[in-house]
């Protein structure tokens, strides 16, 4: 009886303090949450024709060079990543701050790019080998090992920046405790800052688990299957949507347990300093014997492969082929790559603003929570997303003929409407993370005092909130717009015939072998992405 009338009064209580800021809320929270609706929705109709084929032959090579693939590029962006960020952030030496920011500076390169680069490096013929006049052997890079390579070289920054982070705001006193105790500099590395920091560091490391589940040009140049590959298979070759969305399934059932273990792994650890103050930047060492050159010669080695000799090659290609492919198309092009990533960028910071702001404008403590759901899209591959929205276009075509006969698929299909949505779901988490975050830090003192003095919410937030969030909502803006300018697998499966990108105009010279034509859109988009980040960094500065 009393859980009864718990039940009453809380659904009492929903009615009362449903408002239209309430309504928003779910109708928005509704609509972006349609690529999940559709994996749902087709799983009822059961498997496609060509599903025992996939099982019987391909889904376990999926399943298992996956599994090669984030092990391997784990490890490799831990050993790339860790123990640069100790050594910037414990030793004082030469090029350091330098070298600090190069560090960053391999997220600029998509992996697609990187995995043709490095066959014109290390390949048969290669640069390396021309210039060494033939004393440099070829490495075959065609296969997972050279996959994994390039994957964690592109992606070790993740690992970095959280690495970074904990072992920089570490406490001296920490430190000095430790070395007073007689425990040597390694020692407290092992035992004491790097369990410290493990939390941060498994964060950066899901991060790469994720990029590379989404990773689609590489490996499709490298010629090694993955979930993402069969998906685009399944679709584009063996013409089967269903089964194409079952892979999908299989795959965000594969994201959400490594999103349960990143969980589980974080919240078994939580390391705090019980200091009350301390600067961000402790005491360094100073370096003395080999190691002046020696640490600086281990922390220059990621930022030399994973971007230095990348873009020494894509320029030598670029010398090649500049009068050829640097003309009025790669200007529009350009242009064009730039307007659909801006248009983007802007319309999914509309749609965070909503989402941080209308559940705090009504009395629903449900509604926190459910925005939530609209975040889940980063974690989700783009080819996953990518397929669950033509079978939603292609179920809302079929229904509206349907019902009312009128043929809609040539509005629907290959739709740049569809594409902006797709992008939205998919980065929508990178803007509303940190867009909510400064928003917690103003408070609600300001906005509080604002509806005492009889203002309304919009002008509170108009003329009060957003000017407070203009730092936020530029880096938000930014980081959506690096995303959107890199992204393949989405852009692939949805783009409208008439659309050109400059990243699928890099992945389509690669895939016909013309890499060294591929040089020019790289190094446009490459250089684009340089200065947004660039842009980010002074907007953290201020």
């Amino acid at each position: 009886m009393a859980i009864k009338i718990r039940i009453q009064n809380y659904i009492q209580s929903s009615i009362r303090d449903f408002n239209k800021w309430s309504l928003f809320t779910v109708a928005i929270v509704c609509f972006i949450s349609i690529p999940l609706i559709t994996i749902v929705v087709n799983l009822k109709e059961g498997v496609g024709d060509m599903w025992g084929h996939l099982v019987e032959y391909l889904l376990l090579d999926y399943a298992i060079n996956s599994f090669y693939l984030l092990i391997g590029s784990g490890i490799l962006s831990l050993l790339f990543g860790v123990p640069t960020a100790w050594l910037i952030s414990n030793y004082e030496f030469k090029f350091r701050k330098i070298l600090n920011a190069l560090l960053y500076i391999p997220l600029a390169i998509p992996s697609y790019i990187m995995s043709y680069v490095y066959v014109g490096l290390v390949g048969y013929g290669g640069t390396l080998n021309q210039l060494s006049f033939g004393l440099f052997p070829h490495i075959d890079m065609m296969n997972i090992w050279g996959l994994i390579f390039v994957l964690s070289i592109s992606l070790y920054p993740y690992v970095y920046a959280s690495s970074r982070i904990m072992f920089s705001s570490a406490h001296g006193s920490i430190k000095e405790s430790a070395l007073l105790l007689g425990i040597s500099n390694t020692s407290y590395f092992w035992r004491i800052a790097l369990p410290m920091a493990s939390p941060a560091i498994i964060g950066g490391l899901f991060l790469v688990f994720m990029e590379v589940l989404n990773d689609y040009g590489a490996a499709k140049y490298y010629g090694v299957n993955t979930f993402t590959t069969g998906i685009f298979r399944t679709w584009t070759a063996l013409e089967d949507l269903q089964s194409a969305v079952y892979l999908a399934a299989i795959l965000v059932i594969f994201v959400f347990v490594l999103l349960f273990i990143n969980k589980y792994a974080r919240g078994k650890k939580s390391y705090s300093n019980t200091e009350s103050t301390f600067s961000g930047e402790k005491e360094r060492s100073t370096l003395k014997g080999h190691k002046r050159w020696s640490i600086p010669l281990i922390c220059a080695t990621p930022f030399v492969f994973g971007f230095l000799l990348p873009l020494l090659q894509l320029s030598k290609w670029a010398y090649l082929n500049f009068l050829s492919q640097f003309n009025v198309e790669h200007i529009f092009i350009s242009l064009q790559s730039m307007l659909l990533a801006g248009v983007t960028a802007l319309i999914t910071i509309i749609f965070t603003l909503c989402l941080v702001y209308f559940p705090t404008w009504n009395r629903l403590r449900i509604m926190k929570p459910l925005v939530k759901i609209t975040t889940v899209g980063y974690i989700i591959p783009g080819a996953v997303i990518g397929i669950t929205l033509v079978a939603s276009s292609s179920y809302l075509v079929n229904s509206v003929y349907n019902l009312f006969e009128i043929e809609i698929g040539h509005i629907v299909y290959s739709s740049i409407y569809v594409l902006v949505f797709a992008y939205l779901f998919r980065f929508l988490a990178v803007s509303y993370n940190p867009i909510e975050a400064h928003s917690l830090r103003i408070g609600s003192n300001i906005s509080e005092s604002s509806y005492m003095l009889g203002k309304s919410k919009m002008y509170t937030f108009y003329n009060i909130q957003l000017p407070l969030l203009k730092s936020s909502l530029l880096s938000g803006f930014l980081i959506v717009f690096i995303d959107v300018m890199k992204e393949l697998p989405l852009t692939l499966l949805l783009k409208p015939y008439q659309v050109q990108t400059l990243a699928i105009k890099a992945y389509e010279f690669a895939d016909d072998e013309r890499i060294s034509e591929a040089a020019i859109p790289s190094l446009t988009l490459i250089g684009l992405v340089c200065f947004a980040m660039y842009l980010i960094s002074k907007f953290r500065d201020e």
